[in-house]
């Protein structure tokens, strides 16, 4: 079966995060993404705590979302590197760079300028707050990007103060949504022949995932907070409850799930309770419904409850650590984490996550490893008629 990109080919020009999960997501449906590194490689290649794997420049963030690909150096402070982008250009589907609004331009790589090369050309940008707006010059990274979406002010218990996500939520929602984008300019293409400038905004990407809770204030007014674990439908049975030395989350949500999961704990006398009789009044009377449930849970464990739950049609689901998630039965029979071999080992990384016409590997085969630095350098540029010592210059710091 042939994967859906496997006739496109991406000039890659991103780094660190958003960027280049955006072109993964294409280089596991089979497009050819070539990626251009400075002498120096993305910055992603060191940002580790092992100090062996930043030294080969071949950090574990870099493996994830840089398979599939080909590493090729070059130094774009030369004009003739300038100039050899140029015609690799009118062979190019994408070019997908994330600096900062003009960077590109500057270089002599802007949308304008290759656009004239190749009119079919999608040309996408990702940064902090796109090419238009008081702020396109402003930069931007993940962190700033929660502070200022509102990620962050309704994120975490409201004692401790706003809270980070524990990965780098924006980067990754910012890359998916430009993978969207550029699909979308895909298909347009089909329909019109020509290539158009995509343009993504991190902060623009953000608050699309929070359109609820945005909509809630825009309509209703009502202020947004940090609500800790409890769920955004605010019902006090669905939220983090401690049991043992672990937790658990429930989603008890609906009327007979309520009824279920107080059957299961041995607590119908809490159906009969005045203080519970709605949802209205359990939420008024929260505090004291979990202090009834954590005291049915107990000194048992998560791992006791959830079957125990499981088994009543309650929603639940114990606190699991990634360690004890990748090694999951369900994870192996979807088979979302491929076995990768490369020069620094075996490894499990994450493909993508959808199948694809009910195909195993997740719609998406990860064949080979992250590049090395400069890896495929010679041969995509001999490929192109360039000689050994040309190719040296160009990918030699200056």
């Amino acid at each position: 079966m042939s994967r859906p990109f496997e006739n496109l080919r991406i000039l890659d020009f991103t780094r660190f995060l958003s960027g280049p999960f955006a072109t993964h997501q294409f280089a596991l449906q089979g497009a050819e993404v070539i990626k251009i590194e400075p002498p120096t490689g993305d910055d992603t290649r060191t940002i580790t705590v092992n100090k062996e794997l930043a030294a080969q420049k071949m950090a574990p963030a870099f493996m994830a979302v840089n398979t599939n690909k080909q590493s090729v150096v070059l130094d774009l402070k030369q004009p003739a590197a300038i100039e050899l982008i140029g015609r690799m250009v009118q062979e190019a589907d994408i070019v997908w760079e994330n600096f900062r609004p003009g960077v590109m331009d500057k270089l002599g790589l802007g949308y304008e300028a290759l656009r004239a090369l190749n009119p079919r050309l999608i040309y996408c940008s990702i940064s902090g707050f796109g090419h238009t707006g008081p702020e396109k010059h402003t930069p931007a990274f993940d962190g700033k990007i929660q502070a200022m979406s509102g990620v962050m002010s309704i994120t975490g218990e409201p004692e401790h103060g706003p809270m980070r996500a524990g990965f780098a939520l924006c980067d990754v929602l910012s890359g998916m949504t430009a993978a969207f984008a550029v699909s979308t300019a895909l298909y347009q293409r089909t329909q019109t022949g020509l290539g158009q400038h995509v343009d993504v905004s991190m902060l623009d990407a953000s608050l699309s995932f929070l359109s609820t809770q945005v909509a809630d204030f825009t309509i209703t007014q009502t202020p947004q907070r940090q609500f800790g674990n409890l769920s955004m439908s605010r019902k006090p049975t669905a939220d983090r409850f401690q049991c043992g030395d672990g937790y658990i989350v429930l989603a008890a949500m609906t009327e007979a799930q309520f009824q279920r999961l107080f059957a299961a704990l041995d607590r119908e006398d809490v159906l009969e309770d005045e203080r519970f009789k709605d949802w209205f009044t359990r939420y008024e009377h929260r505090a004291a419904l979990r202090e009834i449930i954590e005291s049915a849970f107990g000194a048992r464990p998560p791992e006791y409850w959830e079957p125990v739950l499981e088994r009543a049609d309650v929603p639940c689901a114990r606190v699991m650590r990634i360690d004890e998630i990748v090694d999951h039965p369900q994870l192996r029979a979807r088979q979302v984490l491929q076995t990768v071999v490369s020069p620094l080992g075996t490894h499990m990384l994450v493909g993508p996550g959808f199948h694809l016409g009910g195909e195993e590997g997740g719609g998406g085969v990860i064949h080979s490893a992250a590049p090395r630095l400069g890896e495929h350098t010679g041969e995509v540029l001999r490929a192109m008629g360039l000689q050994d010592e040309d190719i040296a210059a160009l990918s030699a710091r200056t």
